[in-house]
């Protein structure tokens, strides 16, 4: 009796590897195929596509951000010491535009608002095409100079003055203590009295001896910031990060003025 020792295991000497005659692997079998049936022109479709996606992806970002610019929050540069301490030069700032829409400021309060009564000169400076667009979409800090940003000191009907017998600015007849003023300015070297008109605010900034607010404005009749001119309130330092922190309104030195006088914002 002849033995067949390629068949005792029911195999034959051309048995297929993993089911292939050919010797040929299922995986290349498969790219072979799909190199075979892949239409003309399926890897350009794809790119269009992932193309499109990102296309769609960068409008919504910008829509979105320049809504939150818009209605929520928007970033600032400060561009001068006008509120030193309380602001640094090159600082950027987070601001809560949704304040003008919801409610007034009060006293004590930081807030940026447009320069429409001319207090800043123009400096007819450019900036990139570029630049204007990333700001206006409010991805970038709005460095422009017609926005201005100063500390809320009077309110409609109160009557704002300086300076007592101590050297301080009065609201309503009540002295105030200015702990956020820089370190050796005086309250106020020039002398006034104002009574604030209703919907509109006196402003000064915290580096009273550097800065050009309300005070300076008041021959030109000018002194006033309308509430329509308001952009929003100062909310927190967001760069650089080691002065990342919030804004102060004062509210202790502040409340002392309803205490004492009897007046209500």
């Amino acid at each position: 009796m002849s033995e067949n020792p390629t068949a005792s295991h029911g195999e034959t000497p051309d048995s297929p590897i993993n089911g292939r005659s050919d010797g040929t692997a299922p995986e290349a079998e498969q790219t072979r195929r799909g190199s075979k049936d892949r239409k003309p022109g399926t890897e350009k479709e794809s790119s269009g596509g992932i193309l499109k996606e990102i296309l769609i992806t960068v409008v919504v970002v910008l829509v979105i951000s320049f809504l939150v610019k818009t209605f929520l929050f928007r970033i600032f540069f400060i561009p001068s010491g006008s509120m030193e301490n309380t602001l640094q030069l090159d600082d950027k700032i987070g601001v809560n535009v949704a304040q003008s829409w919801y409610g007034d400021l009060e006293r004590g309060d930081v807030a940026v608002f447009e320069d429409t009564q001319g207090w800043m000169p123009s400096t007819g400076a450019q900036t990139s095409p570029v630049r204007r667009g990333l700001e206006f979409v409010g991805l970038a800090p709005d460095t422009t100079t017609n926005y201005l940003i100063k500390r809320v000191i009077g309110v409609g009907g109160d009557t704002v003055a300086c300076c007592d017998a101590d050297g301080r600015v009065t609201v309503n007849g009540v002295a105030l203590e200015e702990p956020y003023l820089y370190e050796g300015d005086a309250a106020s070297e020039i002398p006034f009295e104002v009574t604030v008109p209703e919907g509109e605010y006196f402003m000064m900034g915290d580096h009273r001896s550097a800065s050009g607010d309300s005070r300076y404005h008041i021959e030109q009749g000018t002194e006033f910031i309308r509430d329509e001119d308001i952009v929003g309130k100062a909310a927190a330092i967001v760069w650089p990060i080691d002065r990342w922190e919030g804004v102060s309104s004062q509210d202790d030195t502040f409340a002392r003025i309803e205490k004492e006088s009897g007046s209500t914002q």
